[in-house]
């Protein structure tokens, strides 16, 4: 009869002693230093998720159109376009269409960004996993930048190239008025009276500019995503992230 009593509670004593192992294993792996494998990891699981909430941020209708902060816009040189388009009827929804068309193609190709982000991220090595892990809030994004902007660009500048030789009123297109605009800005720019008054000429290649200023924006995005994970612990959704990125808390 005693043995009958003592099995359920030895059975109970034992199943809690697991279960404080179970616990107390878990603590001593929490608290032990971070192995280099642990770091990749967490590293490529932060910029994954980072990287694809932005390009689906931007690749929404009005990702970028409706961002102001990175709404994309034509040059500064184009202001004397846009001046003149806004004194005839209909110049301004012209100008805001040609607006439209750009920042469409750019969340066009925002849709695309992401396997080029995970190419990256897969070859990161464990060197570049530890410099970005002890760098600058940005320094992820610094190293996506430097890995994926001229695939990046490829993705992405067709796509704008397009938009700006669509006909508008009157069959011209946004990169027609912009060609004609600037050619003969640069005639009198490169002309004696025009060096003499320091007039200087306009290299800008449209759909290059523009392009230039949607990875901007996607990259801007992409360092917002970093910062908040790196400075807010309850962006850490995992506890590999949690582990990783709270082992350089200040």
């Amino acid at each position: 009869m005693i043995r009958k009593k003592l099995f359920p509670l030895l059975l109970i004593l034992l199943t809690g002693c697991a279960e404080l192992t179970q616990l107390a294993q878990q603590t001593l792996d929490a608290n032990a230093p971070l192995t280099q494998n642990e770091i990749v990891a967490g590293l490529k699981e932060a910029l994954v998720t980072g990287t694809n909430k932005s390009a689906q941020l931007l690749g929404k209708t009005d990702g970028y159109y409706k961002d102001e902060l990175v709404k994309i816009m034509l040059p500064p040189e184009a202001d004397v376009i846009v001046d003149n388009l806004n004194k005839i009827p209909g110049g301004d929804k012209l100008v805001q269409d040609v607006l439209l068309t750009i920042n469409r193609a750019a969340e066009d190709a925002a849709k695309e960004a992401a396997p080029i982000f995970v190419n990256s991220i897969k070859s990161m090595t464990i060197s570049d996993a530890v410099g970005i892990l002890k760098g600058q809030d940005n320094a992820a994004t610094q190293y996506l930048h430097k890995t994926t902007y001229d695939q990046l660009f490829a993705l992405y500048q067709p796509k704008i190239k397009s938009s700006v030789e669509k006909e508008l009123v009157g069959g011209i297109s946004t990169k027609e008025s912009w060609d004609s605009l600037t050619g003969k800005w640069n005639t009198v720019a490169n002309s004696v009276a025009g060096k003499i008054a320091g007039l200087k000429p306009v290299n800008t290649q449209l759909e290059d500019y523009l392009t230039a200023k949607a990875l901007d924006g996607l990259f801007l995005k992409i360092a917002d995503e970093e910062k908040l994970i790196r400075q807010d612990p309850a962006a850490r959704v995992t506890n590999l992230l949690k582990r990783v990125f709270g082992s350089v808390d200040s």
